[in-house]
């Protein structure tokens, strides 16, 4: 039995890839390499994981023929499906990617999905989706109606869209909700990759909110412990769902959405102490405003995956921010 990894050259993609490799899956790794950022990282990415350890295949979500075929593998019977474009902010500069991607590559895993009976889908979402609710901590029975950005809109549709085809074919789908991932081999447009390359080239940071954000800061390793182990248990349809005061996280099709998050938001400029702490050096701090598009806090409510899976995330962040920073001077030989 194959699973299939969508995003495999990714930060996520890639360690989840590793695991089910490690546990002796056969992995089939797609990836389109674009470059929203060094495609060098994601090809040293995919060295990490060891291309002579699975059938990595470079190719977009959005071409449907090729998609088409992928999912022909007859060994084919699970989907990670990690691949999307990224990025609140980007999604201000270039909307049209995150509907190729996101919106149109989604369709075509759906439809590979439907096609091929796979036994589950397990897809990201994220803690953008939460948008303007300002409920803390943030709980998958909470309304996501109101984003604050085509990113997270984008993952909101996908949460909809998975649900058509759970009801429509019966397609177990579970879609998990990220906090802030962070960590070794991370994405270089995110904050704590930026701020160590600053850092340590003794270069302003730009710290938005004024370094007020609070974020629900959680390690790779566990994530991926998470996404591992929901992959293993298929959702199934709640047989006691009620369309009269419906569970917005549980369906009467098999279909389930859960919060992946370390429960324990950080001040962004605590976040920033803890590179400090890991560098030996000081950052220079350069202050501004909220982005269009953020959310000030985050922090998500994981009793269910706690409920369902009996896991919780409980990497501390300065251990954590160590051994991305370790990561670091080593990965650029600093």
């Amino acid at each position: 039995m194959a699973v299939l990894v969508t995003g495999v050259a990714g930060f996520i993609g890639s360690h989840v890839a590793r695991v089910l490799i490690d546990r002796g899956e056969e992995v089939i790794g797609i990836d389109n390499l674009n470059d929203y950022y060094d495609p060098q990282l994601k090809r040293d990415r995919l060295a990490w994981i060891g291309l002579d350890r699975f059938d990595f295949r470079q190719m977009d979500l959005s071409d449907r023929s090729g998609m088409e075929v992928l999912f022909k593998e007859p060994s084919l019977r699970q989907v990670v499906h990690l691949a999307a474009q990224a990025g609140v902010r980007y999604s201000l500069e270039n909307p049209h990617a995150y509907a190729d991607s996101n919106l149109i590559g989604f369709l075509n895993v759906l439809e590979g999905c439907r096609s091929a009976r796979i036994e589950h889908l397990v897809y990201a979402s994220s803690s953008s989706v939460y948008g303007a609710n300002a409920r803390m901590p943030f709980s998958e029975q909470d309304a996501v109606d109101h984003p604050l950005s085509l990113y997270a809109a984008s993952k909101k549709a996908n949460e909809l869209m998975a649900h058509s085809y759970s009801h429509l074919y019966r397609l177990p789908c579970t879609g998990l909700r990220f906090f802030t991932v962070y960590g070794p081999w991370g994405r270089p447009d995110m904050a704590l990759f930026r701020f160590t390359r600053a850092i340590m080239a003794g270069e302003p940071i730009t710290v938005y909110h004024h370094g007020h954000h609070r974020r629900d800061f959680t390690y790779i390793d566990d994530v991926v412990t998470g996404i591992i182990k929901v992959l293993d248990q298929p959702a199934y349809a709640d047989t006691a769902w009620d369309p009269m005061q419906p569970d917005p996280a549980k369906s009467s099709a098999p279909w389930r959405i859960y919060n992946i998050g370390n429960t324990q938001p950080v001040l962004l400029l605590d976040y920033i102490r803890c590179i400090e702490q890991a560098t030996g050096k000081e950052a220079i701090l350069d202050l501004q405003p909220m982005q269009p598009g953020d959310v000030p806090d985050t922090y998500a409510d994981c009793s269910q995956l706690k409920q369902d899976f009996g896991y919780l995330p409980s990497t501390h962040v300065t251990e954590g921010v160590k051994r991305f920073v370790q990561w670091f001077l080593d990965y650029y030989r600093i």
